[in-house]
């Protein structure tokens, strides 16, 4: 994989976990909620507006875009295994920014996404 089409991935990659942090921040900020017939627009309203998740959906819609420039360039059974990359970034920003555990046993299983990772991009 070269230097261009190593990038893409890794933006599309990054980008999609940026909008799950950014789609979790928003829910945060709107707090737990229910959906019913009687809140539906309100409740849809209020996720619809909330700044965060405008942000993860353009970061969703940016990453579509840069993954599908990805595909074009690389292998689908090299790229689709570095989305795993995703799960490790949002694992150590969600303890950060969100305060979310980062046990011994996640850390494990982040090891092994690594090491996967690693042995796919080298095949």
């Amino acid at each position: 994989m070269n230097a261009v089409s190593f990038s893409l991935v890794l933006a599309g990659v990054l980008l999609n976990a940026a909008a799950q942090l950014l789609l979790k921040a928003g829910t945060n900020a709107v707090g737990r909620f229910e959906f019913h017939l009687d809140n539906l627009v309100p409740v849809g309203l209020k996720l619809a507006l909330e700044p965060h998740i405008l942000g993860g959906m353009a970061c969703y819609a940016v990453s579509l875009v840069v993954w599908i420039m990805a595909l074009s360039r690389v292998p689908v059974s090299i790229a689709y295994p570095m989305l795993s990359i995703g799960y490790v970034v949002n694992a150590f920003v969600a303890w950060q920014w969100f305060g979310e555990a980062l046990a011994a046993q996640k850390m494990l299983g982040i090891g092994f996404i690594v090491l996967g990772v690693f042995l796919v991009a080298r095949s």
